[in-house]
């Protein structure tokens, strides 16, 4: 007893640490997005701002170019999460509840993708979107950050769909249930930990995305966040003030996402771990 006691204060002090030490890099941003101009590269460096001001909050938002980078951002990651989270859970569906010649072939094939590199794909995905017509539209990102997660996406729904009891099915079929009202009202509703934890991600991936965001776009006018950052600080780079402040405001979104679906996401890693 006093030896498991001793493991878990272990485990627990092992991970408190951890969890501090990854928090630094964003605690000092934050302390200096709240910190005056003159102030920011002093020595040593302090995590709580002396003298706090949001001039730099104010400033990033009211720049010109961060309100539109912020909206194209919103309107590109909210319909490729959408459209991935929902194209991943029926490819999920299918693979995991029906039975037909290659399934396992394709299952396999697509989690092979997941050794192949992102930037081996920009020529590929660039000469695409360029015969479609969509270079230089926020198209262009939606359909890749769509389709980009897809393997992962499709490996974690697969199992949880799997475990699902074919009872539950075969009853709804009973009832007179086709398959999407199989998929729609039964499925999907039992696989809230899973489908929460791949909105997370994917969401994430298109928010914080940048190689194919620059490559695709030409127009200022329509960069994302990512890209408007690097211009950003290219304009204002001895400002770190007002670069963290801008930083700070980029993560907001994703911390936003996070809080709504922590519950299912948490509820998910304790599924997957005793399945395991």
């Amino acid at each position: 007893m006093t030896t498991s006691r001793a493991r878990l204060g272990a485990l627990f002090v092992l991970a408190a640490s951890g969890a501090v030490i990854s928090s630094l890099p964003f605690l000092y941003m934050l302390g200096i997005a709240f910190e005056s101009h003159a102030l920011v590269l002093k020595q040593p460096p302090t995590f709580l701002p002396q003298q706090p001001t949001v001039d730099n909050f104010v400033r990033a938002v009211t720049t010109a170019g961060f309100g539109q980078a912020f909206l194209n951002s919103v309107m590109v990651s909210v319909p490729a999460t959408a459209l991935g989270v929902l194209l991943s859970s029926m490819l999920a569906f299918g693979f995991a509840r029906f039975h037909f010649p290659g399934n396992r072939l394709l299952f396999y094939s697509l989690i092979l993708t997941l050794t192949v590199p992102a930037l081996v794909l920009i020529i590929p995905q660039f000469v695409l979107i360029r015969q479609l017509g969509l270079f230089n539209t926020h198209w262009a990102l939606i359909f890749v950050y769509s389709v980009g997660g897809m393997a992962f996406n499709v490996f974690l729904l697969r199992g949880f769909f799997e475990d699902m009891p074919q009872e539950l099915f075969e009853a709804a079929i009973v009832d007179g249930a086709n398959v999407w009202q199989s998929f729609r009202y039964i499925a999907v509703p039992l696989a809230k930990p899973a489908l929460a934890t791949v909105t997370i991600f994917t969401f994430l991936g298109s928010w914080d995305e940048f190689t194919w965001a620059l490559t695709a776009l030409q127009d200022p006018e329509l960069y994302t966040l990512p890209v408007a950052l690097r211009f950003f600080q290219r304009a204002f780079g001895t400002e770190w003030g007002l670069v963290f402040a801008a930083s700070t405001v980029a993560v907001i979104p994703v911390v936003i996402v996070f809080l709504a679906f922590q519950r299912h996401f948490v509820s998910g890693l304790m599924l997957g771990g005793t399945k395991g």
